[in-house]
């Protein structure tokens, strides 16, 4: 019990289980149906080679002149951008990727082209794009110190059911959207069984970090629906970056990849469960009882969290999973948890996590939607990827008991994109899967899909009963005002 709610035992019943399967076995059946009729399109003839990708630039002699001034325009202007949405009570993360937008090439680079190269020159995009990642990586990791994991073990076959519903039914949708898209946004030399695969993940993704700070900045992250929407979010994204891996894998003629990825990944969980979870255990009993957390403690979690970071990379889901598995079997109330709370949230939130999305804009192109045709593909994009993430969700969360509200909050959550899709349409774009146009209407989609979802749920939770605030303060600091509780 928590927050004046009772966990109810989910019951396993035989027709859940042949639904879920029927699920699955329909997702398999309707890519294999649509990559027949995907086989007789034929896309555009490639155009410039250096429109897909960044490509390689020579680093000049003053790189850190210049990675320090980008880092310092770039936190200013998504700070602004940020401070300025967040007062609207939208997600900061849409002003920091607006920032991006404005200091790349849609807006400074057609309005004064000599200073966005100057300040934001293509030699900085590599560092800058590794400094994000760290930043990613260091807030995914207070994110998994955040979740309270008693409250995820009661609530699993809901959990499960609604994030591969959520994946299934939108990964259908994207696949099919792929045989309208792919004449009109591709290219001849990406076959149209990848093209498909990607547009399918692409609508998939949840952005599991925003969602987070979504419910952090409300105070509901500990309440069960917070708790449900932040593991089906976890769920959903694992085993998108997996469908991910897979879609690389076969890019890259590595077709068995994608299988040996959700091994590897089973093998990595097991271990952090049955290995590391209980020497962390040990390692917090010991230091409650001397109440001392000395450098030596956090240095060793810190290097623990390079390890795990880098075992998930290594396997091909992505470092960020690494850094929330190891954050998420470390007591969330424990003192070692807030000592990393307190030491990294702020420089992490300020300095490194803006950077991510401030990089991605810089390599968004709005201009090159230049036609009603290109508007109205884009347009349809978002549809799609607001039909499958809502009412896969929606049905699931249904199915399994939860309350019509609830069920409709849960799907507006999962809806939510935002960084998660930004990394994975980052990758196409690095693939050459996707062209620049397809890569800024898939930024576009995220970016609305993001900001609907706030006043979405201020529209569901009108009028229900306001819960207790939580006891930790959010990862993302508030800006202002009362914060209305799911």
């Amino acid at each position: 019990m928590r927050n004046g709610e009772v966990d109810e035992p989910v019951r396993l019943s035989w027709g859940s289980v042949a639904l879920y399967v029927l699920l699955i076995g329909s997702a398999i059946g309707g890519f294999y149906a649509l990559r027949t009729l995907g086989r007789g399109l034929t896309a555009p003839a490639p155009t410039r080679p250096e429109l897909f990708g960044t490509g390689d630039a020579k680093v000049k002699f003053d790189a850190l002149l210049h990675v320090l001034l980008a880092l310092a325009v770039v936190i200013v202007t998504a700070r602004l951008l940020g401070t300025l949405f967040a007062r609207f009570r939208q997600p900061a993360v849409i002003g920091e990727v607006l920032a991006g937008i404005l200091l790349g090439p849609s807006l400074l680079g057609r309005v004064a082209p000599q200073v966005s190269g100057y300040l934001l020159p293509m030699n900085v995009a590599p560092f800058l794009s590794v400094l994000a990642q760290v930043g990613v990586i260091l807030y995914m990791f207070l994110v998994g110190l955040e979740l309270d994991t008693n409250l995820l073990r009661k609530r699993t076959h809901a959990t499960v059911a609604v994030s591969h519903a959520s994946i299934v039914v939108p990964f259908l949708l994207g696949c099919t959207l792929a045989l309208l898209l792919y004449p009109r946004v591709a290219s001849s030399d990406v076959p149209f069984t990848y093209f498909a695969l990607f547009c399918g993940v692409a609508m998939s993704v949840t952005a599991f970090p925003v969602l987070a700070r979504i419910l952090t900045d409300r105070g509901v992250q500990t309440t069960r629906l917070g708790v449900t929407a932040l593991a089906c979010a976890a769920v959903d994204d694992v085993t998108a970056w997996c469908l991910l891996a897979f879609v690389v894998s076969v890019v890259k003629a590595r077709a068995a990849g994608g299988l040996l990825t959700v091994g590897l990944t089973g093998g990595f969980i097991a271990l952090m469960v049955l290995g590391v979870r209980p020497l962390l255990l040990r390692l917090v009993r010991t230091h409650e009882r001397t109440g001392d957390v000395n450098k030596t403690v956090l240095t060793a979690v810190l290097v623990g969290l390079l390890f795990s970071s880098l075992a998930t990379e290594y396997i091909g889901i992505h470092a960020v999973f690494g850094a929330f598995a190891l954050g998420a079997i470390i007591p969330s109330e424990s003192k070692i948890a807030k000592e990393l709370l307190h030491r990294l949230e702020d420089f992490v939130v300020v300095l490194f996590l803006p950077a991510f999305f401030a990089y991605t804009g810089m390599r968004t192109q709005v201009g090159l939607l230049s036609s009603a045709t290109e508007w109205l593909l884009c347009l349809l994009i978002i549809i799609t990827a607001c039909v499958g993430k809502f009412g896969g969700s929606f049905v699931a969360a249904r199915l399994t008991g939860m309350a019509w509200r609830d069920s409709a909050a849960l799907g507006v959550l999962m809806n939510t994109r935002g960084l998660m899709e930004l990394i994975v349409l980052n990758i196409g774009l690095d693939l050459r899967v996707i062209s620049p146009t397809l890569f800024a209407m898939l930024v576009i989609m995220a970016i609305v899909t993001t900001m609907a979802t706030t006043p979405l749920l201020d529209l569901l939770t009108a009028g229900m009963e306001r819960k207790p605030r939580a006891v930790r303060a959010p990862l993302q600091p508030r800006i202002s005002g009362d914060e209305t509780a799911i």
